[in-house]
């Protein structure tokens, strides 16, 4: 009988080893806007780098800028995270994913302004796929205070510190009925630092309302998907629990158990940050770690939409 038990001991710690780690590939977008924002590559570069020093969770990362020309490639992972602007990245292989999605039940990750397809690509593709889509004429873009509140007791809220964090955080976003909040934030007048140019009655209504800044969902056929709204500031990837709430999510949609203490990651110095930045000729200021002064200041107007309107009409004051 003892025997017996050792025998299955064994071989049950064999088979473990033998697992192929979980692949997550991130295709990344090229750059848009002045160092320091939109820094697809080093984002997710970091990134990558936290899931392949750890060694608790079966996962390991690599990265590729743009759609791969060979797509197979892609048949080998099982999860996928697109961070760039709009569509520039999954415009090129809408079919392809969405025959990974139906045949393989890959796990995808759409992260910052990668989140906004057409209204009908959104309502096809993405609705299904990660459970939401930010939706011309209601979602909006709004640079804010955050203090996101993880979804208590699901996977992706295990080991997440305190958030709290300026960005361009979208919201009003289009969500599936079946979608969960794994990461909810409210607007008010306080917390708001600026509108940016999208501004709708939605919005204007939508103060005080809980927002979706990350959302998921598991598909009928047990593939997951998510969205998160965050990641225009680079340096908000320094931020402990900011970075381990979307660390934990990239495990979740791959099929990885999170540990209870969330996956493995590290503090981050100025160095790592300042690691694989878009090359902007010669930048003579490096990011810095975020600080109290990022999320303390004056805040802006709550207009309503013919407020926001009449003062995109007025000129801009040129800089000193």
């Amino acid at each position: 009988m003892h025997s017996t038990i050792l025998v299955v001991f064994l071989s049950s710690v064999f088979f473990f080893g033998t697992l192929d780690a979980a692949k997550v590939l991130f295709l990344h977008g090229s750059r848009s806007h002045a160092s320091g924002d939109h820094e697809f590559q080093a984002g997710s570069h970091l990134l990558t780098k936290h899931i392949n020093a750890q060694k608790k969770v079966n996962l390991q990362a690599s990265m590729h800028h743009g759609w791969p020309a060979d797509e197979s490639i892609l048949d080998e992972a099982d999860a996928i995270v697109i961070y760039a602007d709009g569509t520039k990245v999954i415009g090129s292989g809408w079919a392809k994913m969405d025959q990974l999605v139906k045949d393989k039940k890959i796990g995808i990750l759409f992260m910052h302004y990668a989140v906004h397809p057409s209204v009908e690509e959104g309502e096809k593709y993405y609705l299904p796929w990660i459970g939401g889509f930010f939706k011309n004429g209601i979602s909006v873009n709004p640079f804010w205070r955050a203090d996101i509140k993880p979804l208590k007791d699901h996977e992706t809220s295990r080991g997440v510190g305190p958030i709290q964090a300026v960005d361009e955080f979208y919201f009003n976003i289009e969500l599936h009925p079946d979608s969960l909040n794994l990461g909810a934030a409210t607007p008010t007048e306080e917390n708001l630092h600026h509108i940016n140019n999208i501004w709708t009655r939605a919005a204007y209504l939508a103060k005080g309302k809980t927002q979706a800044l990350l959302w998921g969902i598991t598909r009928p056929d047990g593939g997951r998907g998510a969205g998160f709204t965050g990641g225009h500031h680079h340096r908000n990837w320094a931020i402990d629990g900011y970075r381990q709430l979307i660390l934990n999510t990239i495990a979740w949609i791959a099929g990885e158990k999170v540990p209870v203490a969330g996956v493995p990651t590290y503090p981050v110095t100025e160095d790592e940050l300042n690691e694989k930045l878009d090359d902007y000729g010669d930048r003579t200021n490096r990011i810095k770690l975020p600080t109290i002064e990022d999320i303390t200041f004056e805040p802006g107007p709550w207009m309503t939409p013919e407020e926001h309107a009449e003062s995109r009409k007025k000129p801009k004051k040129k800089k000193k």
